[in-house]
């Protein structure tokens, strides 16, 4: 028997989306671009399936706590590949966070991991101070050795698959490190240093300094986004995004109160906590007696992008904050994106090593910005690129998705992986930390020998090689 009040509650959410719902004619033309559907060949596991379920619970024919409904909805990656390809311009990705969000709060989300999931989300990422301790741990586990120790020893596999992947994910953040950066172990001395170093890396003399006023020499001021996993794991990208930026013309300011960008949580279904942060950046990011007004808001993660665009669909119908919120993702430029604005120099060659690029999903779904980002290889002189078979296909990370599904996630990487393979590529780009981590951890765990790193990493080199920073 339905659960009434849970199926009334879901009904009202996707009744909002019912024109959304509607919008899809069942062509199928969605199908093949979907990852999941190619993995298993269920129907159920392809967007049309998906909507097909969407639409019986919301016209009362399906109960929300179904199993089957959970299920397929739960092994979406949620990449919006299909968004590409579908004729009637079904804005798929809305539709999932809504199903995801009443799955949520019908409360049939259950087990160890959905708990631990729940409890992170709302306990450790929406407060500033907890989640900056959280990464100070993990970068504590990474650079100290722990994480390398517990997987050497095997202990890791033997609490379980997913605690083992978690630690290789954290593992493969360290990632890519360019010569450049301990050749100039740029301080707060450095070219275009004009402000104190962040007080959370006080000793850190990697990290590049960002102004901290608004006072702009250059011709053009970007905002940049830092992002939490980015400025919490992978604090190099944003360092090279600062630098890059600079070199060409365009002083960069990153505001204090930013916090994370809500991904996460609308992956999750957890829509509140998304809202909640929104309206904390759209107040960190916001004009001030006009000095911020048109400025664009600079991102390096496709997922953090893509998030902060959908601000506005988000917010759409809170009083305060719509207009805000529509203007605030006006602004929304990846790193690749501003520099095709603002000009884009040419650097100086890196070597011969062969690269390839992987598409983020969201980078090229979302923000509508793949070849912008890959427009950054194109500065490099003499580069040894190589194409990337199905480069827009998604990696399977998904967010937490490989630690939520590990099973359909390592089906989609393998076959990731296999292409990276046959490419011969030493050197991987790709605009998104978390397709740096899973793409990483997938080829250790696999035996290639692969660096993976951000586009704006191997320009920032090119740019160091080119005397640019002297």
């Amino acid at each position: 028997m339905q659960d009434n009040r849970s199926q009334s509650t879901l009904t009202s959410v996707l009744a909002r989306e019912e024109d959304k719902i509607l919008a899809c004619v069942h062509c199928g033309l969605c199908l093949e671009a979907c990852p999941t559907y190619v993995a298993t060949g269920d129907e159920n596991d392809g967007p049309r399936g998906r909507i097909y379920l969407m639409r019986a619970v919301e016209e009362g024919k399906l109960a929300n706590t179904s199993k089957a409904f959970e299920r397929h909805i739960d092994r979406c990656l949620g990449c919006r590949a299909c968004e590409a390809v579908c004729p009637a311009g079904v804005e798929y990705g809305q539709l999932l966070e809504a199903a995801r969000a009443e799955l949520t709060s019908a409360g049939v989300k259950g087990g160890a991991v959905y708990a631990l999931l729940r409890f992170t989300l709302r306990h450790v990422w929406l407060k500033p101070k907890r989640l900056s301790k959280a990464f100070t741990f993990a970068r504590f586990l990474r650079d100290k050795g722990i994480a390398g120790f517990l997987l050497k020893t095997r202990f890791a596999r033997a609490i379980s698959s997913q605690f083992e992947f978690a630690l290789m994910l954290l593992e493969a953040s360290s990632g890519y490190r360019t010569v450049s950066v301990s050749e100039r172990q740029l301080d707060a001395g450095a070219p275009n240093a004009n402000a104190l170093l962040d007080t959370d890396a006080p000793n850190d003399r990697e990290r590049i300094t960002l102004t901290v006023d608004e006072e702009s020499t250059g011709s053009q001021t970007a905002l940049l986004f830092k992002g939490c996993v980015t400025d919490g794991l992978f604090r190099r990208v944003n360092d090279a995004t600062v630098r890059v930026l600079q070199a060409n013309g365009c002083d960069v300011y990153a505001p204090r109160e930013q916090v994370c960008c809500g991904a996460l949580h609308g992956h999750a279904g957890d829509l509140e906590g998304a809202r909640e942060l929104a309206r904390q950046n759209i107040q960190a990011f916001a004009s001030r007696s006009g000095e911020r007004r048109g400025r664009s808001i600079v991102t390096n993660a496709g997922g953090c992008g893509a998030m902060l665009l959908s601000y506005k669909h988000l917010l759409m119908n809170d009083p305060d904050y719509a207009e805000r919120a529509d203007e605030f993702s006006d602004r929304v430029r990846d790193i690749g994106q501003q520099l095709a604005k603002s000009g884009l120099r040419n650097g100086a060659s890196i070597g011969y090593q062969r690269t390839t690029y992987d598409t983020s999903c969201h980078l090229l779904h979302g923000q509508h910005a793949a070849n912008d980002s890959l427009q950054m290889l194109w500065a490099i002189p003499d580069l040894s690129f190589t194409i990337l078979k199905d480069s827009e296909v998604c990696c399977g990370g998904a967010g937490v998705y490989n630690l939520l599904e590990p099973e359909l996630s390592s089906v989609v990487l393998d076959e990731k992986l296999k292409h990276i393979k046959a490419t011969g590529a030493e050197v991987l780009a790709t605009g998104n930390p978390g397709c740096q981590m899973q793409i990483a951890a997938g080829a250790r765990l696999a035996g290639i020998k692969l660096n993976v790193c951000h586009p704006v990493e191997l320009l920032d080199e090119s740019y160091h090689r080119a005397g640019f920073y002297d």
